[in-house]
């Protein structure tokens, strides 16, 4: 048993053992020396794997950044290009309203023009009994009895309410309208009457010979025609005949106006309903 005892003790101490330790201890005070002699050796030494740590994680950031980039990007190239169409769109809208004045005013637009130009904001059946409501009222200098024009000069009705901003325009065709003019070449007398829904009538004698396609004119400046004869209806029984007119432009589609003060022969063959705007 002792043998035995003493032969495990000798292991341990054994030059192999020994080697591993001694150099442990060694490590471990070569260590101490250095810390103690240069404090900052081991930071120096693993500060530039550190460093490359760093880059290397503020590259891999950045790639994967840009994926939310692009999609950032793109998400605002199709906000720009919304943009771009709407700007498409109202450009347009400008050019068909610069196109509606070269017609109105038979040129270009002038500065000079006798007329005020108004743009309409409600038009048949959007307004009620045949009536357009415009952009321009008493700050344009609009006054009531203005009569009002389209596309050529077409005599389209009469101003009969004003407020500031807006005023509105009884058309010829409304039933409350009366205004004398003429129908053909050979100026037959008659008195228009409005017939509502964007038509007009009139009563002439059968022996005046009027026929469907004849030209009809309401007094102003030049010789205009308001609208055509359409179809002439007569009864046997009755000396005179009635002609359905129909208005010289389309009332429904009518973007811009020209208002101008009516003549003295225009407001004397005129009656008309007057009243404040809604």
């Amino acid at each position: 048993m002792k043998k035995t005892f003493l032969s495990r003790r000798n292991a341990l101490l054994a030059p192999e053992n020994l080697s591993w330790g001694a150099f442990a201890l060694t490590f471990a005070v070569f260590a101490l020396f250095v810390r103690l002699v240069v404090p900052n050796l081991f930071w120096s030494a693993v500060a530039p794997a550190f460093r490359g740590a760093d880059a290397l994680a503020a590259g891999s950031s950045a790639f994967f950044s840009s994926f939310g980039n692009a999609a950032d990007l793109s998400a605002k190239n199709e906000e720009l290009l919304n943009q771009n169409a709407a700007l498409a769109n109202e450009n347009q809208a400008l050019v068909q309203k610069t196109a509606s004045l070269f017609v109105l005013l038979g040129s270009s637009p002038k500065t000079d023009t006798p007329g005020i130009i108004a743009g309409v904001v409600a038009r048949p059946p959007a307004s009620p009994y045949d009536t357009f409501v415009l952009a321009s009222g008493s700050d344009a200098d609009i006054v009531v009895g203005m009569e009002v024009f389209g596309a050529g000069g077409v005599p389209l009705g009469i101003v009969s309410a004003v407020l500031t901003g807006f005023s509105r325009v009884t058309l010829f065709s409304s039933p409350s309208m009366r205004v004398d003019g003429w129908v053909g070449s050979t100026r037959v007398p008659l008195t228009i009457r409005g017939s509502g829904g964007g038509t007009m009538s009139a009563s002439v004698a059968r022996s005046a010979g009027v026929k469907a396609g004849d030209a009809v004119f309401v007094p102003g400046p030049g010789a205009l025609p308001v609208g055509s004869v359409v179809r002439v209806d007569s009864d046997p029984s009755s000396p005179s005949v009635t002609l359905q007119i129909q208005p010289a432009v389309n009332l429904f589609s009518v973007a811009w106006v020209e208002l101008r003060a009516a003549g003295p022969s225009f407001a004397a063959g005129l009656s008309w309903a007057t009243s404040t705007m809604p």
